[in-house]
């Protein structure tokens, strides 16, 4: 039986009916373990507003909304609505006489039933289900594949789930979607690899795959909007682990970070505070005519966490090159710089001194 509650009942983060919801200094309601697990992982901003919290927020009980949660469980027995049979719908999933319209009715079920309920995907998981799902995103009908890969997606979202998806071979399905996929199963199958790469272990076995970060490279190419930002995102995800950053670089990820920045998405600002990191990255940076020019336009009119990464960015290139640094000043980075000191985010502030400090001991500036 799977119960309809509204959508405010759930938790933004786990999606989940939240049995504890409290409230952050920013307004927001979350569950408590999920919001917790989301502070204890170091993060200090809003997961909705993205906005700075304290060092240690408090966490206020939203009593009202859990005694509405409380009382519509025990009222609404009506909304309770039969679910089919998980059993049978895997099993047509990989039935030879199965034809695509029922594939994709059992597909549309399990993608609902998942969505929200982390308990489902696991139970999922337990009978069998990832074999036929992949079997499906195989599939040359584009929307038997679209669908698969949104179950797939679902899946992926349990951390108990994520190791196992990908030793039944998600990566390599996933990889061809990639390449000759529609534009939303492109997008979808990004998505997929940045929720795989969660767990630190995938980070290093997707970025094996010979054509995993080549096949992203190439979506930050031929993609439209969507894909583009999914691409950076799932490189994002991988690059966190060292290794993968060279090959990103190597596969030429580098100009086109920076080129697509120029043109307004930010996200490849995060991708490149990653590849700066490594000697190949910050080679690659030097090389491209305008870097600098394109960095502090981000440090002029980008969001707050596209502002942190253009200033680390920017400041490992800087103590890298002392050329940089005079170009740096000629952008008017230092203007923009005195400015960022009054910042309430303690990164930002934190980043800006580093880096009028790497331009006073190159001499950029007095």
């Amino acid at each position: 039986m799977e119960t309809q509650l509204p959508d405010d009942f759930r938790c933004p983060i786990s999606l989940e009916i939240m049995s504890d919801p409290v409230i952050l200094p920013s307004g927001h309601t979350f569950d408590r373990v999920s919001i917790q697990r989301w502070l204890d992982s170091g993060h200090r901003n809003c997961p909705i507003t993205k906005l700075p919290l304290p060092e240690h927020p408090c966490l206020i009980p939203n009593h009202a909304l859990r005694s509405l949660i409380s009382n519509y469980t025990l009222v609404s027995p009506s909304k309770l609505q039969p679910c089919p049979q998980p059993q049978i719908l895997i099993s047509s999933l990989t039935s030879q006489s199965s034809h695509v319209g029922t594939k994709l009715n059992s597909l549309t079920h399990l993608v609902r039933l998942t969505k929200h309920d982390s308990g489902f995907r696991r139970k999922l998981t337990e009978l069998g289900a990832a074999p036929g799902v992949l079997k499906c995103v195989g599939s040359d009908d584009p929307s038997l594949q679209e669908k698969a890969l949104s179950l797939l997606l679902n899946l992926s979202l349990d951390d108990d789930n994520k190791v196992g998806l990908v030793a039944e071979g998600a990566i390599n399905r996933v990889i061809k979607v990639l390449r000759f996929g529609s534009p939303d199963c492109r997008a979808i199958a990004a998505t997929i690899i940045t929720s795989l790469a969660v767990v630190e272990v995938n980070k290093a076995t997707i970025g094996a795959y010979p054509d995993a970060i080549q096949a992203l490279v190439w979506l930050l190419i031929s993609g439209k909007g969507r894909e583009k930002k999914e691409a950076a995102t799932a490189l994002y995800a991988i690059c966190s682990f060292a290794d993968n950053r060279r090959r990103a670089i190597d596969c030429g990820a580098v100009p086109i970070l920076i080129s697509l920045l120029d043109s307004g998405l930010e996200r490849a600002i995060e991708v490149l505070g990653l590849l700066v990191k490594c000697k190949e990255g910050r080679e690659e940076m030097m090389k491209v005519n305008g870097c600098v020019k394109v960095l502090v336009s981000v440090l002029r009119n980008g969001s707050s966490r596209g502002v942190q990464y253009g200033l680390f960015t920017l400041n490992c290139l800087c103590t890298c090159c002392e050329r940089l640094c005079f170009e740096a000043i000629n952008e008017g980075v230092v203007e923009i710089c005195m400015g960022l000191m009054e910042e309430e985010n303690e990164k930002i502030r934190r980043y800006t001194s580093s880096l009028v400090q790497t331009l006073r001991e190159n001499h950029a500036f007095g």
